[in-house]
């Protein structure tokens, strides 16, 4: 059997794989510290869009919660913020109005596409008005 530190950093790799990141993730101080041969896994705390992309990520939707999309339509690259009625809802990288989309409609986003959105985004707003 793999040793609790083997385990928690599998649960680490598997997790990140599918866009969740839990950051309080280790082992339980009590238990690790005990004479127990195999201590508990203490999940941790987590924000509100961690939990929501870690529930999205089990019920299988797909695309899952808080990833970065493209919508094959027109090009647009959004980020997943739910699925409602069959159909998936993406907010702009840069802030805006929502739209939705079919999910078939969709692929991930490049890396180099998510960037150049948030740098457009910051850019945008370090603006001073003329």
């Amino acid at each position: 059997m793999r040793s609790t530190e083997e385990v928690l950093e599998s649960l680490r790799e598997a997790l990140t794989g599918v866009g969740v990141v839990l950051p309080s993730l280790a082992v339980d101080p009590l238990t690790g510290a005990g004479d127990e041969p195999f201590p508990l896994v203490d999940l941790g705390r987590c924000n509100v869009r961690t939990a929501e992309r870690l529930a999205s990520v089990l019920r299988g939707e797909r695309p899952p919660v808080g990833s970065y999309v493209v919508d094959e339509r027109d090009g647009r690259v959004g980020e997943v913020m739910a699925h409602l009625g069959g159909r998936v809802q993406l907010r702009p990288l840069g802030g805006g109005r929502e739209w939705d989309c079919e999910p078939g409609s969709t692929r991930p986003a490049p890396q180099g596409d998510v960037l150049r959105a948030r740098v457009r985004k910051v850019n945008n707003e370090g603006r001073m008005p003329c």
